[in-house]
């Protein structure tokens, strides 16, 4: 009686082939805010032009809700009410670096996405066994625009 070959089974190549093209559906944006330049017609300093590091497929999850929010009477605290957010792209994008910025540019299934920008908080994550690259955000938006 012989025994059948053993099956290669799931490779991780193909869970990243299945990721990529039914998780990564969203288009973003890694990029580092650009220089202040002076106005010269104002003599005031806007920003310049956004330094764009990465543009390509990806996807936006919540990672939980509002920080907590403590209020003593009298006594000063933090309004921490930011959400903490994960940025999945593929392994062949750049890491983002602390303080850089994402954008959603183009949202396939959830419109309030759109104009919305989060802090990268660390480097993105990299390890052995990776099929997507995390990068763990902090939502900087303070209003929807409407």
């Amino acid at each position: 009686m012989s025994t059948p070959p053993p099956s290669e089974g799931l490779t991780l190549a193909a869970v990243a082939t299945i990721v990529e093209t039914r998780i990564l559906v969203d288009t973003v944006e890694i990029f580092r805010p650009g220089p202040q330049i002076l106005n010269p017609d104002t003599g005031v300093y806007e920003p310049g032009p956004d330094l764009v590091l990465y543009q390509g497929t990806g996807a936006v999850f919540s990672q939980g809700g509002p920080g907590l929010v403590l209020s003593l009477e009298g006594q000063a605290y933090a309004d921490d009410t930011r959400n903490r957010y994960r940025l999945l792209t593929p392994l062949g994008a750049p890491l983002g670096s602390r303080d850089d910025h994402v954008r959603v540019t183009v949202a396939t299934q959830d419109p309030g996405l759109l104009n919305r920008t989060w802090r990268v908080l660390d480097i993105s994550d990299a390890n052995s066994l990776a099929v997507v690259r995390t990068t763990w955000l902090d939502e900087s938006t303070q209003t929807t625009g409407a």
